[in-house]
């Protein structure tokens, strides 16, 4: 089932993500990531983000990684415990942290500092994106991290699920499909990605304004061209 929220943050995170790492020069298969908030936005997040080829993923709630011990799980962290750390890693968001190249935040504002950002690996990924306050202040991360990013239009790089509407939907209707696949969600996020041109793509511009004319009928024809006819 498709959630317009949850989904249309995943597909612009890994729209971000992915030129993030454009301008940092790591592929997804060698970063280790995680993610802070393993609700229903944290998980579409991780499903996506394992869809795309990340394979170090650790999802954390407020008591830091996810336990695959604890026998009172919902739905949401059964199914990351199960398919996610793959290094077992265990301790508080911040320890988790520690060496990590990539922090995703769709939790609750203040649960880091700069310090814990520096312990990341060289040329970190920060999105923080709770709302209004994110999860470590950005000029704080900006210091030891090569890109950050918000959901606030105030700074650099906002990560708003406006730029995945109304184009996936206006695709979806177009091909007359029902059911949403990983892949077309994945597709959106690549049209959204290559909406920044190479020569225009730098740690302070990862994603297109969502005021981008391009932006809508980019993810419509990438929507239109990734539904096969299983889907419909």
């Amino acid at each position: 089932m498709f959630h317009d929220d949850q989904h249309g943050t995943a597909i612009v995170v890994l729209a971000a993500l992915t030129n993030a790492l454009r301008v940092v020069k790591k592929k997804p298969a060698d970063v280790k990531v995680v993610v802070s908030g393993v609700g229903a936005a944290g998980h579409a997040i991780i499903r996506l983000l394992a869809a795309q080829g990340y394979t170090d993923i650790i999802g954390c709630d407020r008591h830091g990684a996810i336990d695959p011990g604890n026998p009172n799980l919902d739905e949401f962290r059964r199914w990351i415990a199960d398919n996610t750390n793959p290094r077992g890693k265990q301790g508080t968001l911040a320890e988790v942290l520690d060496g990590t190249d990539v922090f995703i935040g769709v939790s609750a504002p203040n649960l880091l500092t700069g310090q814990d950002i520096s312990k990341m690996a060289s040329d970190a990924v920060v999105f923080a994106l709770a709302n209004p306050d994110p999860e470590v202040d950005p000029f704080a991360a900006a210091e030891h991290a090569a890109i950050v990013a918000t959901g606030r239009s105030d700074y650099p790089n906002q990560i708003n699920n406006v730029l995945a509407f109304p184009g996936f939907f206006r695709g979806m209707l177009d091909s007359g499909a029902h059911q949403i696949t990983e892949e077309i969600m994945i597709a959106a996020a690549t049209a959204i990605a290559d909406c920044v041109d190479a020569d225009e793509l730098n740690a302070n511009y990862i994603v297109p304004s969502v005021f981008d004319l391009a932006v809508a009928p980019a993810v419509a024809a990438a929507v239109r061209e990734a539904t096969v006819p299983g889907s419909w």
